[in-house]
């Protein structure tokens, strides 16, 4: 009798590492004409439009006023990467769960400036520039929630709330 025969299974597929979140987040950065059409910049929040869904990822262009930042955040679980594409920007990095006062030290990042993080990472980004800024993110899954963490004046870290991420 004659083996039967089966259709291969669809490959999985490999989940997004922060590296080839920040090489999908170069991608877009380096092809202005998938992202400068739709830049806004507006007060008082900042403006943002999610540029590409995928079932493995999504990635957004988000603008900056000079002065305008993110509360101290999470990304819910998701890993990702972002770049800078317009302006400079400042970031913070945290620990989470940490139970000492922690000491940030903010790292510029010019047009070209790149930052990538697995599904743990906690920070702040700001524009403390004279001029607009703009960046591109990838995140992979695509975002569903978000939690925000306020400095208690110990200077510990501590959770402030968790909110859905609009889709």
């Amino acid at each position: 009798m004659p083996a039967v025969q089966r259709p291969a299974a669809p490959a999985a597929r490999i989940p997004h590492s922060p590296a080839s979140l920040a090489a999908l987040a170069r991608r877009f950065a380096a092809d202005p004409g998938s992202w400068e059409r739709v830049v806004r910049f507006t007060a008082p929040e900042r403006f943002y439009t999610r540029l590409s869904v995928e079932a493995d990822h999504e990635v957004w262009l988000l603008t900056w006023l000079p002065g305008q930042g993110t509360e101290i955040h999470d990304h819910g679980g998701s890993s990702g990467a972002f770049t800078v594409v317009r302006g400079e920007l400042t970031e913070g990095t945290f620990l989470p769960g940490a139970v000492t006062p922690q000491r940030v030290e903010p790292r510029r990042l010019p047009v070209g400036g790149l930052r990538s993080f697995g599904p743990r990472y906690v920070h702040e980004v700001v524009n403390r520039g004279t001029e607009p800024a703009a960046s591109i993110h990838a995140y992979a899954p695509a975002l569903t929630a978000m939690s925000t963490y306020r400095r208690r004046a110990d200077g510990i870290l501590v959770l402030d709330r968790t909110e859905e991420v609009d889709r």
